[in-house]
């Protein structure tokens, strides 16, 4: 039997085994953990890559897209430097959110994503910057390329849900605030950031 090359025989690693995407910083490949369905917060287990249940949200709010990471990309030094708040970034792979025109109701799938723009959210002194972008082939959202030429109620969703997502109802404290909202230019130098921290802690 011929396999195509490359073969994976065993699943890889959302993390590590997959590409960044056809065409860094500008098109990537999203893995997403989470859907606008779920009030479960999951996300890969970092050591083996399958999927873990990290919490169950404590607030009312859904996610308002889905929601996953970049492959191959580290928030550390070089996002960090982007940053007026902070010097470093949180450690994880670079969080990513997807619209689409249809309902993705199921999680653990790759798609590939068109970056427009994206949210600096400082997390307990960390940048746990939020890239925004499209689903790369979706007809209604075919024409966007700026994060600025969505309707306003839906960045304000975004932005209304990561700023809130951690609270804890009946406490006020909250380490988590969105500093701004970034148009398509700065989130391509993010993910390049990220990419380069990647290679820094892993190497090729």
């Amino acid at each position: 039997m011929n396999f195509p090359n490359p073969f994976y025989r065993w699943r890889p690693h959302p993390w590590h085994g997959l590409e960044v995407g056809d065409n860094p910083p500008y098109i990537v490949n999203a893995f997403i953990e989470v859907t606008s369905f779920d009030a479960i917060k999951y996300e890969v287990d970092k050591l083996t890559g399958y999927m873990r249940v990290d919490r169950p949200q404590r607030s009312s709010s859904m996610p308002p897209s889905l929601y996953g990471f970049i492959p191959r990309t580290y928030c550390g030094d070089n996002i960090g430097r982007l940053s007026n708040h902070t010097n470093k970034g949180d450690g994880d792979p670079l969080d990513i959110c997807v619209l689409s025109e249809r309902p993705i109701d199921r999680a653990e799938v790759i798609l590939s994503a068109r970056v427009i723009g994206g949210l600096h959210m400082i997390d307990q002194g960390e940048a746990d910057d939020k890239i925004i972008s499209v689903l790369d082939n979706d007809r209604y959202y075919k024409t966007i390329e700026d994060i600025s030429e969505l309707p306003e109620v839906l960045i304000e969703r975004i932005n209304h849900y990561f700023g809130t997502y951690k609270l804890i109802p009946g406490q006020n404290g909250n380490d988590v605030f969105v500093d701004r909202v970034f148009g398509r230019q700065e989130a391509e130098k993010v993910v390049q950031a990220a990419i380069e921290d990647y290679k820094d802690m892993f190497g090729e």
